[in-house]
């Protein structure tokens, strides 16, 4: 590392066991691949979402029911195939609890978001969100998700993304300064705004006239290259995607 650099090393420390299954969140999503042409994939903050960090992979299959109760006894697992590292009823209040079989260790003053895979919804059960910081604590963390409705069977399967992570510096939240203003106290804000808006109720009027530009189109792309209607570049740069680098084996 050179000289003064800043730390930007995020460091998996193996425990009892080899570390688990963590890759790159994938950009693809099965319902959007399944809606009309894609379509889903043209928006550009939801492709930057889903691969805006780290997945783990659960390592077994399994089905689980929650009978309504509070405590941890509630929910019934039913593991199929073979038991590696399988979730457990821990809390209670229809809690599944993943373990994440590895010490993450974030540079000083960030911490990991800790979510499940974003833009990803699964039918009786939702993923709970945590922030932790990781940049001192000697402590691993749990992936826990919570059922939405008793008496519905949940199906994971092995390999598939059962906690997704990314880091954030610890005071960003705490260092921004909120401010309410009229958007004319802004001359080319406000000038820009309007221009988008205009385009956009235009275009989307055209999208209903057979044989249109805009049919032809599809759909209007300025965002998707940091440009605003008028021509100009975004300003502090832009993404088309962004790409995590995978964890040594």
């Amino acid at each position: 590392m050179a000289l003064d650099a800043p730390d930007r090393r995020l460091i998996a420390y193996t425990l009892d066991r080899p570390l688990p299954p963590i890759m790159p969140a994938p950009v693809r999503r099965d319902w959007m691949d399944a809606s009309p042409q894609g379509f889903a994939y043209r928006c550009l903050p939801l492709t930057i979402a889903n691969s805006h960090g780290w997945v783990l992979l659960g390592e077994s299959t399994f089905d689980a029911v929650w009978n309504g109760g509070d405590q941890p006894g509630d929910i019934e697992i039913t593991v199929i195939g073979d038991a590696v590292s399988p979730p457990v009823s821990h809390f209670g209040a229809g809690i599944l609890t993943f373990h994440v079989s590895a010490l993450l260790r974030t540079p000083p003053g960030f911490n990991l978001w800790v979510s499940g895979p974003p833009n990803a919804p699964k039918d009786g059960i939702a993923p709970l969100s945590g922030v932790v910081e990781t940049d001192w604590a000697p402590m691993t963390f749990t992936m826990n998700w919570r059922f939405t409705r008793p008496h519905h069977s949940v199906r994971f399967t092995a390999g598939e993304p059962v906690c997704f992570f990314f880091p954030v510096p610890r005071d960003l939240v705490m260092a921004m300064q909120p401010e309410t203003r009229a958007l004319a106290e802004d001359p080319a804000l406000h000038a820009a705004h309007h221009g988008w808006r205009q385009s956009r109720n235009g275009f989307n009027a055209a999208l209903k006239q057979a044989g249109s530009e805009a049919q032809a189109q599809g759909w209007q792309r300025h965002y998707h290259r940091g440009l605003a209607p008028t021509g100009e570049s975004a300003v502090h740069g832009h993404a088309t995607k962004v790409q995590a680098r995978p964890f040594p084996s």
